[in-house]
């Protein structure tokens, strides 16, 4: 197995959305090591992030490029697990003993030209689809704090709300805040990138602000593919 500086995953995570790795060619293997470095900074991170959650992405450099039935696969000597990705081209990165100390590869399933790994968090999903405004503004502040603990440049940034992502094909799609006297109110979508420092690849997106302090609850009818944290 070539060295493990072959390629080096960038460890960089203070700007969480923005965090960019080292690119790698489809069909070149990027090393174990590297990427577990990137990943366990938000696992030892001390602070607040129970409303947070840790993902790896591959992202193609080349806008359009579809993910569907790509795997991220850990090619070890003895031992072969594949991640699938999901339309964000993310997953669960596993932090495994075994595989740092070998430095199994990273491969992707097929070719899909140039890409690169990069840790990505965002908010964590409800299974019922409901969320609390306070909670989103607590989630937006543990991930802000999490981003200051890589980046002190960041101390001026404020929440400023979130954005949701849903994927292209959804059954339905869209955010209703529902107001304590009973009335909802639908938020307007629009399509966009995922992340920033993602490419613009059409995904549809609502963004709700943080305004005022009315105890809201922001209802979707389609799970989304993630929640985005909006620092301004």
């Amino acid at each position: 197995m070539p060295s493990a500086s072959h390629l080096t995953t960038c460890c960089s995570l203070a700007l969480i959305a923005l965090s960019a790795c080292a690119p790698a060619r489809a069909g070149d293997w990027v090393s174990y090591r590297d990427a577990y470095r990137a990943m366990v900074v938000f696992e030892k991170y001390g602070g607040q992030k129970n409303f947070l959650q840790s993902q790896l992405q591959v992202a193609p450099q080349e806008r359009g490029t579809a993910l569907d039935g790509v795997q991220l696969t850990l090619a070890g000597k003895t031992n072969q697990v594949n991640l699938p990705l999901d339309p964000l081209g993310r997953t669960a990165f596993p932090l495994l003993k075994g595989a740092y100390d070998e430095n199994v590869a990273l491969m992707l399933s097929r070719k899909i030209g140039g890409f690169r790994l990069r840790p990505r968090v965002s908010i964590a999903l409800q299974a019922d689809g409901v969320y609390e405004d306070g909670e989103l503004r607590a989630a937006c502040e543990q991930a802000l704090g999490f981003a200051r603990y890589g980046d002190g440049s960041l101390r001026t940034r404020q929440c400023g709300g979130v954005r949701f992502v849903f994927a292209k094909r959804a059954a339905e799609i869209g955010v209703r805040v529902h107001r304590p006297d009973g009335s909802d109110a639908s938020l307007a979508v629009s399509t966009g990138a995922a992340f920033p420092g993602d490419a613009d690849d059409g995904f549809p997106t609502v963004l709700y602000r943080f305004t005022g302090s009315e105890k809201v609850q922001l209802v979707t009818a389609y799970p989304p593919l993630a929640i985005v944290p909006l620092f301004e």
